[in-house]
């Protein structure tokens, strides 16, 4: 078979031969890859950023992908911490860390939407007490994650969805999707009055959002949850001392480790589900793996998925 292999943290994935894997014990199925996306998440671990685990290598990269086993079933599968992920043209998964999907589906649209869609799905369901009627501004709504973010706020039933970005032209998309508002990063006191925060950015410009949120606030008593999720814009922000003491502000983090993997795992089938049902709009463009090479450190608004 073939496979996208990465030999150091710092060099790029080249596409080759590969053994073709042999389940280990009774919990592995060997299945056929059919779609995998190339998603933050992918080149994070590849190249041993993120918090989550340690890159050993040679590895082949992808944490997740939907596949056919050998009765011939769809999955959508979620590979924990492995040397061999989805982009190969077979890999091994624990069938627990798996939900099987309907005839017909297009494996293209799960494949890119499952793992942006969950971040957003996941915080709201599992890591903050979130109930419908309730105002949302997602920080970072251009990205990929952003725009499901801001669709799955509404599907949950969010009175009041605000999207805020750099890119006007990107943010007025936004309204067809959901959106009751869009603004920018200097616009940010026009959100004060939200009740829950998802934040894709980070960095310098959440943490200059703080403090013109909390001042503009009708009530500082009503509590703000910022979820943090993403940190485009850096790894740590500046956080004054006075957004924590001025305002009812609780500030949390969404992701691995922060979220036990059962609760992740649970909400696979109802998010498979409105991904399949054309609940959340999806943006995916498919791209041969043998072109790994090419599109390895690609940005685009489209989530780029491999297919054998």
């Amino acid at each position: 078979m073939h496979a996208a292999v990465i030999q150091a943290a710092d060099a790029p994935p080249v596409y080759r031969e590969h053994p073709a894997p042999e389940p280990r014990h009774g919990d592995e199925l060997a299945v056929e890859v059919l779609a995998a996306g190339l998603h933050h998440l992918t080149r994070a671990k590849a190249n041993g950023s993120h918090y989550s685990g340690d890159a050993a290598y040679p590895l082949v990269p992808g944490v997740d992908g939907v596949v056919r086993d050998q009765e011939g079933n769809v999955r959508y599968a979620v590979l924990d911490d492995t040397p061999l992920g989805t982009f190969a043209d077979r890999t091994l998964i624990d069938p627990r860390r798996s939900v099987i999907l309907p005839d017909g589906i297009d494996p293209v649209r799960i494949a890119a939407a499952m793992n942006p869609a969950m971040s957003s799905w996941v915080a709201l369901r599992r890591r903050v007490d979130f109930h419908a009627g309730q105002r949302v501004l997602v920080l970072g709504a251009t990205g990929n994650a952003g725009r499901m973010a801001v669709q799955i706020a509404k599907l949950f039933g969010a009175a009041h969805v605000i999207a805020a970005g750099r890119d006007a032209a990107r943010l007025s998309a936004l309204t067809a999707l959901g959106a009751d508002e869009t603004i920018t990063f200097d616009e940010v006191g026009r959100a004060a009055d939200v009740d829950v925060v998802i934040d894709y950015v980070w960095g310098e410009p959440a943490a200059g959002a703080m403090i013109p949120m909390l001042v503009a606030r009708a009530d500082r008593t009503v509590p703000l949850t910022w979820i943090q999720i993403g940190s485009v814009a850096g790894p740590t922000a500046p956080i004054p001392a006075a957004a924590l003491r001025s305002a009812r502000l609780r500030i949390v983090g969404s992701g691995i480790g922060s979220v036990p993997a059962r609760d992740i795992l649970a909400e696979l089938p109802e998010l498979a589900s409105a991904v399949t049902g054309g609940a959340i709009d999806v943006r995916a463009r498919a791209v041969p793996l043998a072109r790994i090479g090419e599109v390895w450190t690609e940005e685009t608004g489209d989530r780029i998925v491999l297919v054998p």
